[in-house]
């Protein structure tokens, strides 16, 4: 995304103070975006009933901002670079404001999706480019490393502590409130945001890629498209082929292209490198478990336990809680030990999780319910470090921005997944009782435990001697 870190025109560097304020109006800005994802889930069945809406209805109000979001993150990257940072941050805090007081106004379940497809384009301009100017902003290797851990624990604390803020406003306020209560957070950060975060460009932008973007839009697209409405239409339906279909020959199309394309969307000789491959694979597999995850559990607790929103929210406490104290620890742990155990202990917690969902019925007691979210949580509080510090360590300086982007994109598509092929499991049986959902979603759980085990996997592999020599080819693209 970037090809500098540094503005060409800043004078001088920022004091301390000064440092932590942008970074404090970057985390800010990645709080709302990414607990946007997850505040909403909790608002699910109250949108069902309010708007009459479907199963699919529900997933693609989840999935519409994901999509939009690992779409078209890399393009807003390197369009701030080109235009200025600080101004593109502006316009997306704008645009999220704008998005939001439209889904708090959707008269259905229509507009409500085209509105958060708005939003999403709004965060777009957000996520990457918080990143990029943070890192433009702390200079030095190893407060840069701080820096980018406190942004990405934000993130993770943002995805888990979504639902529970939610619930509270859900119950007290109605589901309208969970996008309400963004107005006034962006309204601040766009004031904060002219006040102290300076403009930079880079020295030279990356130019846009029009048919990498396309096809990226048109593969990720057909994919979520395919899985959400083969819940209705059938997994062997014509429609539903067709799309994967679709989705092989874009892949096969995007693929050929970007390696022909002299500065193509996603940089495909970063992908050289072992690690940064694993960090991508991993940031894939592991929001698919938790997007899946969540997804399901906040029906569970409302629609079959019967649980008030609020009471749904605080049952997922515990995995808001081990992200606040497990989260710098692993921060930590990635700066003097590598990633390799906090990504084991990440891969290892979510497979339990996954596993022991398998026992999970209308009846469970609720302290067994909640330890089994514990686990999630000490899952969310440990993967994101090591993602964030594998995607960038390693990588020159001209692509740290860009691999930042690509880790973010995995997050994203991997959200989107999780929501997609979990609401295709569950939605058919949704309102068929107690009893029947928990045993539809036996098949969301095996997943989530197969996830965790990609993730183990994964770590292994990165963490190899073969791996770390494979990092220099991506270091020779400078």
């Amino acid at each position: 995304m970037s090809s500098s870190l540094r503005s060409p025109t800043a004078v001088g560097d920022p004091s301390a103070r000064h440092k932590s304020l942008v970074l404090a109006i970057c985390c800010l800005s990645i709080v709302v975006v990414v607990m946007d994802i997850s505040i909403v889930n909790i608002a699910l069945p109250a949108m069902r009933r309010d708007l009459h809406a479907s199963e699919s209805g529900l997933q693609w109000t989840v999935d519409a901002y994901t999509l939009v979001l690992a779409s078209f993150l890399v393009l807003a990257g390197s369009t701030a670079d080109r235009i200025g940072r600080r101004k593109v941050f502006q316009c997306g805090l704008s645009a999220f404001g704008l998005g939001s007081l439209l889904c708090g106004l959707a008269p259905g379940i229509g507009w409500l999706i085209a509105a958060r497809m708005l939003q999403a384009v709004g965060a777009t301009m957000l996520n990457p480019v918080a990143m990029a100017i943070v890192a433009n902003t702390f200079t030095g290797a190893a407060e840069r490393a701080r820096a980018i851990g406190v942004f990405a624990s934000m993130s993770g604390l943002a995805l888990a502590l979504g639902p529970i803020l939610g619930g509270g406003l859900v119950d007290a306020f109605g589901w309208r409130s969970v996008f309400w209560i963004n107005i006034p957070v962006v309204a601040v950060a766009i004031v904060c945001s002219a006040l102290f975060v300076p403009e930079s460009r880079a020295v030279r932008a990356r130019r846009f890629d029009p048919v990498g973007q396309v096809l990226m839009v048109l593969v990720l697209g057909a994919v979520v498209y395919a899985i959400i409405e083969s819940g209705s239409l059938g997994w062997s339906s014509t429609p539903v082929v067709g799309l994967y279909a679709l989705a092989v020959l874009g892949t096969a199309a995007f693929i050929g292209y970007e390696l022909r394309c002299s500065e193509p969307l996603l940089e495909p000789r970063l992908f050289r490198s072992v690690p940064f491959t694993s960090a991508i694979a991993t940031a894939v597999l592991a929001l698919c478990g938790f997007g899946a995850f969540l997804f399901v559990t906040t029906q569970y607790l409302q629609d079959v336990r019967g649980l008030a929103p609020v009471a749904a929210g605080l049952c997922l406490l515990p995995v808001g809680v081990p992200v606040l104290l497990v989260a710098p620890r692993i921060g930590r742990m990635v700066g003097t030990r590598g990633p390799r155990l906090p990504l084991l202990i990440a891969g290892s917690a979510l497979a339990l999780g996954g596993g022991l969902s398998l026992g999970l019925g209308p009846d469970t007691p609720l302290p067994a319910v909640l330890a089994v979210h514990l686990l999630f949580g000490v899952f969310m509080g440990a993967v994101n470090p090591p993602i964030s510090n594998s995607a960038i360590s390693g990588m020159p300086r001209s692509m740290a921005g860009l691999a930042g982007a690509l880790s973010s994109t995995g997050r994203q598509a991997g959200t989107t997944l999780g929501v997609a092929v979990a609401g295709a499991v569950i939605g058919p049986h949704l309102d068929r009782g107690g009893a029947d959902f928990t045993a539809a979603a036996h098949g969301v759980w095996w997943l989530v435990l197969a996830l965790g085990a990609g993730v183990v996997g994964l770590a292994v592999l990165a963490s190899s001697r073969w791996a770390h020599g494979t990092v220099a080819r991506a270091g020779t693209v400078a």
